[in-house]
């Protein structure tokens, strides 16, 4: 395969929530929810991510979400994204190779967490990964997560190592997309992780988004970029105005407890959290409801 290939990671993909039933993962509703994804046109599907609630998720149940996402996609062309990103580089390696072997396009690994790594640590974590496992990586960086922030040269720098694709980028910083362009690898993939903004991301040299409103408006989102492509702005404008609120919505309480609430107004999944999330407040819920209609996705 060929690493710079990025025509297959553009567009609308989906930061895929993870279904719970009586506190357990709940299989069937997740592969169903990718089913649905797939039917809506989401562009890829990305589970074990920060929206999939991957955290609560034990090393046996993070794989099993991988391979039934990977095995529900089989055979549909849409790419998926696997989460295998860990505060510790060991960890990050054994559930990357994973992703390899069950067959996952890409691996995308978070910055560690908690242990606060220097930009060198950074470096070195995300190197040893991609040399370890012959799968082509995104980055992925979300400062208000992790409480570390990789720096536009550090990613440059990552951009040169083989296998290094690109980033997801939810640090909120609009400069980024434009400054990381002007130096990185041509061909580096450079994807929003902030739904809000992602119009603004496109225009400063994005390529897509890695969506949590995808969730809910996989359709919308994806028709949303596919304007953009086409440089339809009006169209683009309509689309985002029309979501907005519910960008807005998904955030008011820790994500993805609203996300999961609107899944389940869709009768797509169940609203159910795993500790320490807990379920929204009824106020949130009302917030996302409006939403949702305003956004014409249901009554």
């Amino acid at each position: 395969m060929d690493f710079l290939e990025e025509a297959m990671f553009t567009g609308s993909l989906v930061a895929l929530i993870t279904p719970f039933k009586n506190g357990s993962v709940d299989e069937k509703g997740f592969e169903k929810f990718v089913a649905w994804q797939i039917a809506e046109g989401t562009d890829g599907l990305v589970p074990c991510g920060t929206t999939g609630e991957s955290p609560t998720l034990s090393m046996e149940e993070h794989k099993r979400v991988i391979d039934i996402c990977i095995q529900t996609a089989k055979g549909t062309g849409v790419p998926v994204i696997a989460g295998t990103g860990s505060n510790s580089t060991e960890e990050a390696i054994e559930l990357t190779r994973h992703a390899k072997q069950a067959g996952a396009d890409a691996a995308m690994l978070v910055v560690p967490y908690y242990n606060k790594p220097t930009q060198e640590g950074l470096f070195q974590h995300f190197k040893a990964v991609a040399e370890a496992v012959d799968i082509p990586i995104l980055l992925y960086n979300v400062p208000p997560r992790t409480g570390g922030d990789m720096q536009v040269d550090t990613v440059v720098r990552l951009s040169q190592v083989k296998n290094i694709i690109g980033i997801k980028d939810a640090s909120y910083d609009m400069a980024r997309p434009t400054l990381t362009k002007l130096k990185a690898r041509k061909g580096f993939i450079q994807l929003s992780g902030e739904d809000a903004s992602a119009v603004g991301f496109l225009a400063q040299g994005g390529d897509g988004c890695i969506s949590v409103t995808a969730n809910v408006a996989p359709r919308l989102c994806g028709d949303m970029h596919d304007a953009w492509k086409k440089r339809d702005l009006d169209k683009v404008f309509e689309i985002q105005d029309r979501l907005m609120p519910l960008h807005k919505a998904l955030f008011v309480e820790t994500s993805p407890g609203p996300v999961k609430y609107g899944a389940e107004l869709l009768g797509q999944s169940s609203a159910r959290m795993r500790l320490p999330l807990v379920e929204c407040t009824e106020a949130t819920k009302k917030q996302v409801h409006d939403a949702m209609v305003h956004a014409g996705l249901i009554n």
